[in-house]
C-alpha cells in the first residue's frame, strides 16, 4: 500500500521489503536509490505517492507486511545462508512474495519461536536492545538447578566485554529452568549457565514480547493476526519482573 502522504525516504523502503532502515540507509550512501530519475542524496528526503523511486534502476514499491512466527527446530541456521550441511529456516518456508526477516537469532542448537517479517520497522523495534523486549526461554540442564546461583546471574557477568544478565530465574521442572532476558548475546543463555557450573542440554524460546510460541509443532509456521502485530508494534509497558530466586 502506497503511503498517502510523504515519508522519509529510508522508511518508504523499508515498506518495500528491501530491509531495515539502517540497511536502507546504506543503499542510499552507495548512490543505488533514485527519486524521479535523481540520484537520492540525503537520508532525510521525503517520497510522496506521487513519486517514482528505483534502487538499481528498478522501481520500488511499498508491499503489504508479512509477519510469520515459526518453531525452529534444532540444526536450522537463522540465516539467509547454509553453511555445510545444515539448512537455514527458510527452507522450511514457502515461497512467499515479501523478502523475510528474521527478528534475532536462535543458534543452530536452540529451537521454538521466531518471527520472521518484511516489516522493516517492527523488525528494528523488536531488535533494539533500547526497547527491552522481553524473551522468555526454557533451558534443561544436565543436572538440577541450585537456586543458591540465581543473584549472581541477576546481578549479570561480563561476557566478551559486554554485561550480560539474566532478567529472571525460576523452577521449571526437575532439571529445567525458565530464563527471561532482555537482551540478545550471542549463546547469552548457555554461557552465563556454563560459568555457573551447568550445561544447557536443551533451550527453547517459548515467549517475545506478548507473543507465545502456542501450539505450533516444530518446524512449523502461521501468519500472525492483525491483532497480533498491533500489539507487537504497541506492547505494553511492563517493566522487567525481577522475583526473588526459589530455593529448595
Amino acid at each position: 500500500m502506497e503511503p498517502a502522504k510523504p515519508v522519509r525516504l529510508n522508511r518508504f523502503l523499508a515498506a518495500c521489503g528491501l530491509g531495515s532502515r539502517r540497511g536502507c540507509e546504506e543503499l542510499v550512501r552507495q548512490g543505488r536509490v533514485a527519486i524521479n530519475g535523481v540520484t537520492a542524496e540525503t537520508l532525510a528526503q521525503r517520497v510522496s505517492p506521487t513519486d517514482t523511486v528505483t534502487v538499481d534502476r528498478r522501481t520500488a514499491r511499498p508491499q503489504e507486511a508479512i509477519t510469520i512466527i515459526l518453531n525452529k527446530p534444532v540444526g536450522y541456521l537463522s540465516s539467509t545462508r547454509s553453511q555445510g550441511t545444515k539448512p537455514t529456516i527458510f527452507s522450511l518456508l514457502p515461497k512467499l512474495p515479501s523478502r523475510l526477516f528474521h527478528v534475532g537469532r536462535l543458534d543452530a542448537d536452540s529451537e521454538g519461536l521466531l518471527l520472521l517479517t518484511s516489516d522493516g520497522d517492527l523488525a528494528q523495534r523488536l531488535s533494539h536492545p533500547g526497547h527491552g523486549i522481553a524473551k522468555i526461554y526454557l533451558a534443561t540442564l544436565d543436572r538440577p538447578f541450585d537456586f543458591s546461583h540465581a543473584p549472581r546471574l541477576l546481578r549479570g557477568m561480563r561476557l566478551e566485554g559486554k554485561d550480560a544478565k539474566f532478567e529472571a530465574i525460576w523452577p521449571a521442572g526437575r532439571r529445567t529452568v525458565r530464563v527471561e532476558l532482555r537482551q540478545g548475546l550471542k549463546r547469552q543463555i548457555r554461557t552465563m549457565l556454563l560459568y555457573s557450573g551447568y550445561e544447557v542440554k536443551r533451550l527453547v524460546r517459548v515467549q517475545l514480547g506478548p507473543l507465545h510460541l502456542g501450539p505450533l509443532k516444530t518446524g512449523e509456521w502461521r501468519l500472525l493476526s492483525a491483532a497480533e502485530i498491533r500489539t507487537l508494534q504497541n506492547p505494553p509497558t511492563t517493566p522487567p519482573r525481577r522475583r526473588p530466586p526459589h530455593r529448595r
